[in-house]
Protein backbone atom coordinates (compact mmCIF):
# COMPACT_ATOMS: atom_id res chain seq x y z
CA UNK A 1 0.00 0.00 0.00
CA UNK A 2 1.41 3.43 -0.71
CA UNK A 3 0.61 6.77 1.56
CA UNK A 4 -1.29 8.39 -1.18
CA UNK A 5 -3.92 4.72 -0.96
CA UNK A 6 -3.51 5.01 3.19
CA UNK A 7 -4.79 8.46 3.20
CA UNK A 8 -7.73 7.51 1.35
CA UNK A 9 -9.29 5.56 3.69
CA UNK A 10 -9.22 8.44 6.22
CA UNK A 11 -11.96 10.80 7.06
CA UNK A 12 -9.74 13.55 8.41
CA UNK A 13 -11.84 14.57 11.67
CA UNK A 14 -12.15 18.41 12.64
CA UNK A 15 -15.04 17.89 15.38
CA UNK A 16 -13.76 19.06 18.87
CA UNK A 17 -15.70 21.67 20.23
CA UNK A 18 -12.77 23.65 20.79
CA UNK A 19 -12.01 24.25 17.61
CA UNK A 20 -11.13 27.63 16.11
CA UNK A 21 -10.58 29.16 12.89
CA UNK A 22 -6.62 28.51 12.97
CA UNK A 23 -7.25 25.05 14.09
CA UNK A 24 -9.89 25.22 10.67
CA UNK A 25 -7.38 25.96 8.25
CA UNK A 26 -4.40 24.21 9.61
CA UNK A 27 -6.68 20.46 9.46
CA UNK A 28 -7.79 21.61 5.87
CA UNK A 29 -4.31 22.22 4.79
CA UNK A 30 -3.45 18.83 6.58
CA UNK A 31 -6.81 17.09 4.42
CA UNK A 32 -5.18 18.47 0.96
CA UNK A 33 -1.20 18.05 1.27
CA UNK A 34 -1.95 13.85 2.60
CA UNK A 35 -5.25 13.80 -0.21
CA UNK A 36 -7.58 12.19 2.43
CA UNK A 37 -11.09 10.93 1.79
CA UNK A 38 -12.76 13.76 3.49
CA UNK A 39 -12.45 15.97 5.75
CA UNK A 40 -15.18 15.40 8.39
CA UNK A 41 -16.19 18.93 9.48
CA UNK A 42 -18.72 20.70 11.82
CA UNK A 43 -22.07 22.10 9.22
CA UNK A 44 -21.01 25.94 9.93
CA UNK A 45 -17.57 25.48 8.32
CA UNK A 46 -19.00 23.12 5.06
CA UNK A 47 -19.32 26.26 2.81
CA UNK A 48 -15.73 27.38 3.39
CA UNK A 49 -14.31 23.77 3.66
CA UNK A 50 -15.74 23.29 0.17
CA UNK A 51 -14.34 26.73 -1.19
CA UNK A 52 -11.15 25.30 0.21
CA UNK A 53 -10.58 21.96 -1.17
CA UNK A 54 -11.91 22.74 -4.53
CA UNK A 55 -10.30 20.29 -7.14
CA UNK A 56 -7.88 18.67 -4.13
CA UNK A 57 -9.57 15.69 -4.78
CA UNK A 58 -10.59 15.92 -0.67
CA UNK A 59 -14.36 16.03 -0.42
CA UNK A 60 -16.26 17.24 2.31
CA UNK A 61 -18.37 15.50 5.10
CA UNK A 62 -20.40 16.83 7.72
CA UNK A 63 -21.93 15.69 10.94
CA UNK A 64 -25.96 15.50 11.52
CA UNK A 65 -27.45 15.34 15.09
CA UNK A 66 -24.38 15.08 16.72
CA UNK A 67 -22.69 14.06 18.94
CA UNK A 68 -25.91 12.94 20.58
CA UNK A 69 -28.53 12.09 18.04
CA UNK A 70 -30.94 13.89 19.80
CA UNK A 71 -32.69 15.92 17.35
CA UNK A 72 -36.09 15.19 16.06
CA UNK A 73 -36.36 14.26 12.62
CA UNK A 74 -37.83 16.79 10.53
CA UNK A 75 -34.50 18.81 12.39
CA UNK A 76 -32.22 16.01 11.21
CA UNK A 77 -33.38 16.36 7.42
CA UNK A 78 -33.26 20.18 7.39
CA UNK A 79 -29.47 19.71 8.52
CA UNK A 80 -29.03 16.94 5.76
CA UNK A 81 -30.36 19.21 2.79
CA UNK A 82 -28.51 21.99 4.02
CA UNK A 83 -25.54 20.40 4.28
CA UNK A 84 -25.72 18.64 1.05
CA UNK A 85 -26.65 22.57 -0.61
CA UNK A 86 -23.65 23.79 0.87
CA UNK A 87 -21.48 21.15 -0.64
CA UNK A 88 -20.97 18.05 1.56
CA UNK A 89 -21.46 14.79 -0.23
CA UNK A 90 -20.98 12.75 2.52
CA UNK A 91 -23.17 12.53 5.76
CA UNK A 92 -22.57 10.86 9.07
CA UNK A 93 -26.04 10.92 11.42
CA UNK A 94 -25.67 9.93 14.52
CA UNK A 95 -29.02 7.64 15.29
CA UNK A 96 -31.84 8.79 18.39
CA UNK A 97 -29.56 6.60 21.19
CA UNK A 98 -32.21 6.80 23.62
CA UNK A 99 -34.65 4.81 20.90
CA UNK A 100 -31.99 2.68 19.73
CA UNK A 101 -31.78 1.55 23.53
CA UNK A 102 -35.46 1.68 24.51
CA UNK A 103 -36.12 -0.96 21.60
CA UNK A 104 -38.28 1.83 19.40
CA UNK A 105 -36.70 -0.05 16.55
CA UNK A 106 -39.96 1.58 14.43
CA UNK A 107 -38.86 4.82 15.29
CA UNK A 108 -35.09 4.12 14.35
CA UNK A 109 -35.94 2.80 11.07
CA UNK A 110 -38.02 5.48 10.00
CA UNK A 111 -35.43 7.83 10.56
CA UNK A 112 -32.85 6.51 8.95
CA UNK A 113 -34.81 5.75 5.78
CA UNK A 114 -35.61 9.49 5.71
CA UNK A 115 -32.05 10.83 6.03
CA UNK A 116 -30.83 8.25 3.84
CA UNK A 117 -33.41 8.94 1.37
CA UNK A 118 -32.64 12.35 1.27
CA UNK A 119 -28.72 12.35 1.30
CA UNK A 120 -30.38 10.01 -2.04
CA UNK A 121 -31.80 13.24 -3.52
CA UNK A 122 -29.12 14.87 -3.20
CA UNK A 123 -26.21 12.82 -4.63
CA UNK A 124 -25.10 12.47 -0.71
CA UNK A 125 -24.05 9.24 0.66
CA UNK A 126 -25.09 8.15 4.60
CA UNK A 127 -23.22 6.61 7.12
CA UNK A 128 -24.70 5.69 10.41
CA UNK A 129 -22.97 6.66 13.65
CA UNK A 130 -24.25 4.08 16.29
CA UNK A 131 -22.41 5.48 19.43
CA UNK A 132 -21.34 1.84 20.36
CA UNK A 133 -20.21 2.31 24.16
CA UNK A 134 -23.83 2.69 24.86
CA UNK A 135 -25.08 -0.14 23.27
CA UNK A 136 -25.24 -3.79 23.76
CA UNK A 137 -24.41 -6.66 21.22
CA UNK A 138 -28.27 -7.26 19.89
CA UNK A 139 -28.63 -3.55 19.45
CA UNK A 140 -25.62 -2.95 17.01
CA UNK A 141 -26.80 -6.10 15.43
CA UNK A 142 -30.41 -5.00 14.90
CA UNK A 143 -28.78 -1.60 13.58
CA UNK A 144 -26.62 -3.66 10.95
CA UNK A 145 -29.66 -5.21 9.87
CA UNK A 146 -32.08 -1.89 9.63
CA UNK A 147 -29.05 -0.20 7.65
CA UNK A 148 -28.34 -3.06 5.65
CA UNK A 149 -32.26 -3.49 4.19
CA UNK A 150 -32.27 0.39 4.05
CA UNK A 151 -29.51 -0.10 1.71
CA UNK A 152 -26.80 2.78 3.54
CA UNK A 153 -23.58 3.45 2.48
CA UNK A 154 -21.68 3.30 5.37
CA UNK A 155 -22.19 2.23 9.37
CA UNK A 156 -19.72 3.64 11.80
CA UNK A 157 -18.75 2.91 15.26
CA UNK A 158 -18.90 6.03 17.08
CA UNK A 159 -18.62 10.01 17.32
CA UNK A 160 -15.36 9.97 19.41
CA UNK A 161 -17.11 11.97 22.07
CA UNK A 162 -19.51 9.28 23.23
CA UNK A 163 -18.07 9.22 27.01
CA UNK A 164 -19.95 6.58 29.29
CA UNK A 165 -19.80 8.11 33.24
CA UNK A 166 -17.78 5.19 34.88
CA UNK A 167 -18.22 4.31 38.62
CA UNK A 168 -15.63 6.62 39.81
CA UNK A 169 -17.40 9.54 38.52
CA UNK A 170 -15.32 9.41 35.77
CA UNK A 171 -16.10 9.96 31.65
CA UNK A 172 -14.76 7.70 29.29
CA UNK A 173 -15.05 6.33 25.45
CA UNK A 174 -14.05 2.99 24.07
CA UNK A 175 -14.42 4.21 20.40
CA UNK A 176 -13.82 2.07 17.79
CA UNK A 177 -12.57 -1.39 19.01
CA UNK A 178 -12.10 -4.74 16.94
CA UNK A 179 -14.58 -7.02 18.31
CA UNK A 180 -17.12 -4.24 17.92
CA UNK A 181 -15.80 -3.93 13.96
CA UNK A 182 -15.83 -7.73 13.35
CA UNK A 183 -19.21 -7.36 14.54
CA UNK A 184 -20.85 -4.96 12.60
CA UNK A 185 -19.10 -6.64 9.36
CA UNK A 186 -20.67 -9.91 9.97
CA UNK A 187 -23.91 -8.25 10.55
CA UNK A 188 -23.97 -5.80 7.58
CA UNK A 189 -24.70 -6.95 4.13
CA UNK A 190 -21.65 -6.98 1.79
CA UNK A 191 -22.35 -3.65 -0.15
CA UNK A 192 -22.54 -2.00 3.28
CA UNK A 193 -19.35 -0.53 4.02
CA UNK A 194 -17.37 -0.15 7.33
CA UNK A 195 -16.19 3.18 8.77
CA UNK A 196 -13.91 2.58 12.57
CA UNK A 197 -14.33 6.43 14.37
CA UNK A 198 -12.80 7.03 17.58
CA UNK A 199 -9.13 5.97 19.33
CA UNK A 200 -7.94 5.38 16.81
CA UNK A 201 -4.38 6.82 16.72
CA UNK A 202 -1.46 5.33 15.11
CA UNK A 203 -0.45 3.22 12.16
CA UNK A 204 -1.24 -0.10 14.44
CA UNK A 205 -4.45 0.34 14.75
CA UNK A 206 -5.90 1.78 11.55
CA UNK A 207 -3.84 -1.10 9.87
CA UNK A 208 -5.79 -3.39 12.50
CA UNK A 209 -9.21 -1.72 11.61
CA UNK A 210 -8.64 -2.36 7.82
CA UNK A 211 -7.68 -5.78 8.22
CA UNK A 212 -11.06 -6.63 10.25
CA UNK A 213 -13.29 -4.76 7.40
CA UNK A 214 -13.06 -1.14 7.33
CA UNK A 215 -12.67 1.00 4.21
CA UNK A 216 -12.86 4.59 6.19
CA UNK A 217 -11.23 5.84 9.40
CA UNK A 218 -12.13 8.36 11.24
CA UNK A 219 -8.86 10.14 12.83
CA UNK A 220 -7.40 13.26 13.92
CA UNK A 221 -4.20 11.89 14.23
CA UNK A 222 -3.61 11.93 10.58
CA UNK A 223 -0.26 13.52 10.45
CA UNK A 224 0.65 10.53 12.76
CA UNK A 225 0.00 8.17 11.11
CA UNK A 226 0.54 8.67 7.57
CA UNK A 227 3.99 9.96 8.93
CA UNK A 228 4.40 6.98 10.57
CA UNK A 229 3.89 4.85 7.80
CA UNK A 230 6.21 7.10 5.49
CA UNK A 231 9.04 6.29 8.04
CA UNK A 232 8.33 2.43 8.52
CA UNK A 233 8.54 2.60 4.33
CA UNK A 234 11.74 3.94 4.50
CA UNK A 235 13.50 1.96 6.90
CA UNK A 236 12.71 -0.86 5.39
CA UNK A 237 13.97 0.55 2.14
CA UNK A 238 16.96 1.52 3.91
CA UNK A 239 17.50 -2.31 5.51
CA UNK A 240 15.85 -4.16 2.60
CA UNK A 241 19.86 -5.38 1.39
CA UNK A 242 20.32 -6.92 4.15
Amino acid sequence: MTAQALAKYIDHSLLHPTMTNKDLDEGLAIAKKYGTATVCIKPYAVKYAVEVLKNSGVAVCTVIGFPHGSNNTDLKIIETIEACRNGATEIDMVVNIGKVIGGDWDFVEQEIEQINNTCFRHNAILKVIFENDYLNDAQKIKLCEICTKLHVAFVKTSTGYGYVKQENGMFLTKGATLNDLILMRKHSGPEVQLKAAGGIRNLKDMLAAIEVGATRIGATATVAIIEEFLGSNNVQASTSGY
